[in-house]
């Protein structure tokens, strides 16, 4: 009888270990990474055109900002090797240190120890480097919330056990970054909450009540604010004070309507000249619209259509229900701010002040960018096949 039994059950044992060593050692998404590559290198080109004239002026260094995106590319890469051959046990126990740490670092940006840029504390001062805890909170809050909604599906559809756990940490999470301040990445935290919910299975009345409860929280907060209230009236009439609190959004229409069919060409943009403020930065689209062109943007839209397509393929091919979410919300992040820039730069939303994944300046959003892919080609090792 003993025999029997052990007959039946190391084999499964055996079974069950084979498949969690398995799981790391599929090939990656080759696409993935090439698409990444395609377009980090196109951001490192545009970086080039749209700051040069800033950076002689600034640095006296006519590619100050140009050395410097090579280097966060140079970094970006490496830490994208390292996240993708993560052992995936690590990975599965990752979520509360992370969570943890981005705490820690939001917390310290409001201390002595914290940068501050334009009236906000969202930096941290890393010798001749700045770190932006806000960009890998985001990851951070992912992996926790595919943690919780993957691990806990008998519970997630319940109000006390799997929705106010979630919430109150994202709430948190939100509450340190208004006190930077900092309502756009507020914001970001609680719309990749109400994706993930979505995705997790939480019920739908949950989310809609509580996304009435933000949008009227998120409009209390703007009107309390006059900065953020002459922002909203900026959008809604830009051309209105044109000069003032609407200069961005028209200065980024100019450049998209110069631009035309083909484009003035790398390098002859004119907005960049100090028209348009934060040219190789939130609004590097607009310098990538006047020299590029219909053709180039199309051609951008194109690369992240398929960057977006291998990641939403990697997502359902996940046959554990964590990992799905895990990238999910991993592609989310790079999809969401896409999104949210290019909205932006075209006047659909009120400025948010959200770099562009991969194009815009920014060692954070760059070296954060790079992660989600090296976790999500990780997560592409272990695919189904089908």
């Amino acid at each position: 009888m003993g025999l029997a039994v052990d007959d039946a059950v190391f084999p499964a044992l055996m079974q069950a270990q084979e498949r969690t060593s398995d799981r790391n050692s599929g090939r990656p998404d080759w696409w993935l990474l090439a698409i990444t590559m395609v377009l980090a290198f196109i951001g490192l080109m545009m970086v080039f055109s749209a700051s040069g004239i800033s950076a002689e002026r600034i640095q006296a260094d006519t590619y100050y900002f140009f050395k410097r995106q090579m280097l966060f590319l140079l970094i970006g890469s490496l830490l994208m090797v390292i996240a993708s051959f993560i052992p995936r046990s690590l990975l599965s126990h990752i979520h509360y240190p992370a969570l943890l740490i981005s705490f820690i670092l939001l917390g310290l940006c409001l201390t002595p120890l914290g940068a501050a840029a334009k009236g906000a504390h969202r930096w941290l001062a890393l010798g001749p480097l700045r770190l932006q805890p806000m960009e890998f909170a985001k990851i951070a809050l992912v992996l926790y919330l595919s943690w919780f909604m993957g691990s806990k599906q008998a519970i997630v559809r319940t109000f006390s056990k799997g929705v106010i756990p979630p919430f109150l940490i994202t709430a948190a999470m939100g509450g340190l970054l208004l006190m930077q301040p900092d309502f756009g990445g507020a914001s970001f935290c609680a719309i990749l909450l109400f994706f993930m919910c979505f995705a997790g299975g939480t019920r739908l009345i949950y989310l809609i009540g509580s996304g009435i409860i933000a949008c009227g929280g998120g409009w209390l907060l703007m009107v309390a604010e006059p900065y953020r209230l002459r922002r909203l009236l900026a959008f809604l009439d830009p051309f209105a004070d044109a000069s003032n609190t609407g200069y961005h959004l028209v200065q980024s229409f100019y450049a998209f309507g110069a631009g035309g069919l083909y484009g003035a060409g790398l390098g002859a943009g004119k907005q960049k000249l100090f028209y348009l403020p934060e040219a190789h930065n939130d609004f590097i689209m607009a310098v990538m619209g006047e020299e590029a062109g219909f053709v180039g943007i199309s051609l951008i839209f194109m690369l992240l259509a398929c960057f977006f397509w291998r990641g939403l393929l990697i997502a359902l091919g996940q046959p554990d229900m964590r990992d799905r979410l895990t990238a999910f919300g991993l592609l989310l992040v790079p999809a969401l701010s896409c999104m949210l820039n290019l909205a932006v730069v075209m006047g659909l939303v009120p400025p948010k002040g959200v770099p562009m994944p991969f194009i815009s300046y920014g060692g954070s959003s760059l070296v954060s960018s790079f992660l989600c892919v090296g976790l999500l080609l990780n997560l592409s090792r272990s695919m189904e096949k089908t």
